[in-house]
């Protein structure tokens, strides 16, 4: 499933969608299909006018950001879930230290709290996802990040072998139960917070959402925007490969709800 979702992905991304149907353009012409041709070269156009051009992908990351809102610090906080994909792990892997995605404010806030509540334990739910797998876990890399801010390494739990949410979320069921550990607030992108709220209200782990790395202002309306097309589209792509994820997770029955 692991692979299969990744390949889908591949060809499925807005952009390789554009070029998809430009290249079948291209074939239908060489065919004398003209007006085929034409057509899909119309829906390349579309497809990358919408990604480059309009807030629609922004609107759609906005709609699950918005979905959960962070509560206020608590008075305690005994366990957090940190959930992976926030390591360039290829770089990482080859010139060493940490280097962060956009995704870094998912450790930068669960250093924080930390800091703030030493008695809590931090588990930390990330593998190499990359097709090779010849890569450090973030799970382990994690360890150099918090031990460097003082953070004693006995304070992780550590799942380095999760590769998707759904493992993420299967793996930390296992180490809660043999950490005892509960009551635990969960830490992902906002965007990536109701995929993940649905898997583990699925396998019964009661979690406090801790949604970080907003991308979006929360004021997004459905318009032109020419001013960001390298942007627009990395939003777009985001956007369309989570609800891409939310409808596949839905379907396997791995999540109840949306």
């Amino acid at each position: 499933m692991f692979l299969i979702s990744k390949l889908i992905w591949l060809v499925a991304q807005p952009l390789s969608i554009a070029f998809l149907f430009v290249a079948l353009a291209a074939l239908l012409g060489l065919a004398g299909l003209r007006r085929l041709g034409g057509l899909s070269a119309l829906i390349s156009t579309l497809v990358l006018f919408a990604t480059l051009y309009t807030t629609a992908g922004s609107l759609a990351l906005q709609n699950l950001e918005d979905r959960t809102a962070r509560p206020a610090d608590p008075g305690s906080l005994s366990c957090m879930i940190v959930l992976g994909g926030v390591f360039e792990s290829e770089v990482t892997s080859a010139r060493g230290g940490i280097e962060f995605n956009q995704a870094a404010d998912r450790f930068v806030e669960a250093l924080r709290l930390a800091l703030k509540y030493p008695q809590s334990r931090i588990l930390i739910s990330g593998g190499d996802g990359s097709f090779s797998g010849v890569y450090e876990g973030e799970a382990q890399a994690s360890e150099r990040f918090f031990t460097a801010f003082g953070v004693p390494a006995d304070r992780m739990v550590k799942d380095n072998t999760s590769r998707t949410t759904y493992e993420n979320t299967v793996n930390t069921a296992q180490l809660l139960e043999a950490g005892g550990l509960k009551d635990c607030v969960l830490i992902t992108s906002a965007f990536h917070m109701p995929r993940s709220l649905a898997l583990f209200k699925k396998a019964g782990i009661a979690v406090t959402p801790w949604p970080v790395d907003f991308r979006t202002s929360g004021k997004i309306t459905l318009g032109l925007d020419f001013t960001q097309p390298a942007l627009n589209a990395q939003l777009t792509a985001t956007a369309v490969r989570e609800w891409m994820a939310l409808i596949g997770y839905r379907i396997a029955g791995r999540i109840d709800s949306f």
